[in-house]
């Protein structure tokens, strides 16, 4: 006993067999031909009989098999076919559903309806602009369309009382066309890449009514023929209906296969074999705009989307698709949505929905390919929408590739490297990777200060006189610009950075920062993070910029001002450290912990009084970690030939914090 009869003999019919056959529903196949028995393979759940039925064998079927219905999935010619099957349901009551083909797509990819409301209606459901050549009097039939006057561009003759009845529509500027034809392919084609229409809207005018000329030119534009006007007159369901139907009738669950695809920079000619296969072999197309565009197929069904939530409701909401296709600019593990789209997807789910995720061309490997150098002893980062210390990568790394986020990125980029001294850099710039319109060129940091260029581009930087980074702090006092302001020395300044415990992307304030020796080495140590150096004198704010400057600390940010109501609109940090506190400690100490409860705090106390107002802050605040050190240090001194120990002034380094719960 089947509970499923398909007549096959199509496409479409193959595709419905083998779509229950796979969720386990007793299926049987009626082809007429051996030709179309070839077209399926017969399986536990799929049996396949051949050959020509009249309506009185077909009435013998249906009462034996006593199905609970029968899909009708032959060719929409086969009329007499068709009748013989819904007769012989009638006769037996058995539950008949016809399947069409998709909602009047036709194999030259054009699409059928009956009127101007379907076209409007189908077009509803779209993205993409749309050139209307149906002439004036159909217009309004499409102004009840969302954002028509947007998506819309309409030819019509150009008489006086038909621009002005259009305009009424809402119809003029650049969306009016005022034309009298006949209008060649070419013509139609210049008009159709002119507006960047994806839809052309006609009637089956025949030749005199340049109807092939509109046909042509659209599928040479890759833009998709509306035909008002269908060639037959059938009711039922696509096959993506019918999958549906079954799919909620069956209580089936939905197991879509769906793949992550990365497809390289957008040319197809960066596909991979496997990525080339897998959109052909899709259902449905999902991704970005630009990414939908550059690797579709005809007549394959797509949804233009980015965001990983609205991508898994539609998935949910749409079980008739199998296989479906997500694509992704440039490769899935680099710096790709797919991370968090692969999180999503398979958040809560109990199913069994198969995820495969296929590599593709990354930027970076197709980049330094193009300018001809080596990628693996490159530092390779994103500036695209996330912090990055580009700078700081720059000075101590030779070889850097990042992608930038914003149009004026290459100059913002070049500007800082030439206001540290690094103008020689050359910068290698790429841009519409892959595309006809693609630009790559290399020229130093100082020719770019200017430089206007593509939101997505891509640099390499190459620093020939690039340094070595330092392990662990310890810059020499005698290496910072010094001025009047105090300055916190070198064996001070190490001991109160170990007991920072400062990360790569550490957030730190300095308080009461001087010359900024230890902002400069708070910055460099955290050199993916950021500093916030606040100091209220203006000399030792000044002497705080030219250091910045000398040592190239990008991420070290100035305030000038007091503590605490200067760090009232900084962000929250994770590390503080406070060299002078003006008497305001107590304070100082309060709004950090109102920032971060668990913000790790180190003071220097110089007098007593100050040792006593940590201690009583310490008290007060409760810290679960309170740790006091007292540095004496002391600097030999040559005394003619001999070397005599000069004491320094004993500090107290105290170290606050509540640990994390």
């Amino acid at each position: 006993m089947y509970k499923v009869l398909v007549f096959a003999g199509t496409t479409e019919g193959y595709e419905i067999c083998r779509f229950l056959a796979d969720h386990k529903i007793e299926t049987k196949g009626f082809v007429a031909t051996e030709y179309g028995s070839k077209s399926l393979t017969e399986s536990e759940f799929l049996t396949v009989q051949t050959g020509r039925l009249d309506a009185a064998a077909m009435e013998e079927i249906f009462l034996q098999e006593k199905p609970e219905m029968v899909l009708d999935a032959t060719h929409p010619y086969a009329a007499e076919v068709t009748v013989n099957i819904r007769t012989a349901c009638e006769n037996t009551q058995t539950a008949y559903y016809r399947v069409l083909r998709e909602a009047g797509e036709h194999e030259d990819r054009a699409v059928y309806v009956d009127s101007v409301q379907a076209a409007a209606d189908y077009l509803d459901q779209t993205q993409g602009n749309v050139l209307l050549t149906t002439g004036s009097k159909e217009l309004a039939g499409f102004t009840g369309m969302k954002d028509y006057q947007n998506r819309l561009y309409a030819r019509v003759l150009s008489l006086p009382n038909v621009m002005k009845a259009c305009a009424e529509l809402g119809f003029e500027g650049k969306r009016l066309i005022g034309m009298q034809g006949p209008f060649s392919r070419e013509l139609n084609a210049a008009m159709l890449r002119q507006y960047d229409c994806r839809y052309l809207v006609t009637k089956d005018t025949g030749k005199a009514g340049g109807f092939q000329d509109k046909i042509d030119a659209a599928l040479e534009c890759d833009a998709v023929p509306v035909i008002i006007g269908r060639p037959l007159k059938e009711e039922g369901m696509s096959v993506r209906e019918c999958k549906r139907f079954l799919t909620e009738h069956f209580s089936l669950a939905h197991r879509p296969h769906i793949t992550l695809l990365g497809i390289g920079m957008g040319s197809q000619k960066l596909l991979t074999v496997q990525g080339k296969n897998s959109l052909e072999q899709a259902d449905l197309l999902i991704g970005a705009r630009r990414m939908v565009d550059s690797v579709k197929r005809p007549g394959q069904d797509v949804f233009v989307e980015y965001r990983s939530r609205e991508i898994r409701d539609y998935i949910d909401a749409h079980p008739e698709y199998d296989n479906i296709v997500i694509a992704l600019s440039g490769d899935v593990g680099f710096y790709s949505g797919a991370r968090k789209l692969l999180e999503v997807l398979c958040q809560d789910r109990e199913d069994n929905t198969e995820i495969e995720i296929q590599c593709g061309i990354s930027s970076v490997v197709y980049f330094m390919s193009q300018i001809g150098l080596s990628w693996d002893d490159a530092k390779i980062v994103s500036a695209h929408g996330r912090g990055c210390n580009l700078i700081s990568h720059i000075c101590y790394t030779e070889k850097v590739f990042s992608i930038l986020g914003t149009s004026d990125g290459v100059a913002v980029l070049a500007e800082k490297l030439v206001k540290y001294g690094m103008g020689d850099v050359l910068l290698y710039v790429g841009e519409n990777l892959s595309y006809e319109n693609e630009k790559i060129f290399a020229k130093p940091a100082s020719e770019l200060t200017e430089y206007k260029g593509d939101s997505l581009s891509v640099i390499c930087a190459v620093n020939e006189n690039a340094g070595t980074r330092l392990e662990t702090h310890g810059i020499r006092d005698e290496e910072f610009i010094r001025g009047k302001a105090p300055m916190t020395k070198e064996e001070v300044r190490t001991v109160s950075l170990s007991k920072l415990r400062l990360t790569a992307d550490s957030v730190c304030y300095d308080v009461g920062a001087g010359t900024g020796s230890l902002s400069i080495e708070m910055a460099l140590r955290a050199h993916q993070g950021q500093v916030w150096a606040i100091e209220k004198k203006e000399d030792a704010v000044e002497l705080i910029h030219r250091n910045k400057v000398k040592f190239a600390a990008d991420n070290l940010e100035i305030v000038e001002g007091l503590a605490p109501e200067a760090l009232k609109d900084l962000p929250t940090p994770t590390h503080a450290f406070i060299g002078g506190s003006s008497g305001n400690l107590k304070e100082i100490v309060k709004l950090l912990l109102e920032k971060n409860p668990q913000v790790r705090i180190v003071i220097n106390c110089i007098t007593l009084e100050t040792v006593s107002e940590a201690l009583e802050t310490a008290k007060e605040f409760g810290f679960e970690e309170n740790e006091i050190v007292q540095l004496s240090a002391a600097r030999s001194k040559a005394i003619g030939r001999y070397h005599m120990m000069m004491g320094e002034n004993p500090i107290y380094i105290i170290t606050l914090q509540n640990p994390g719960k």
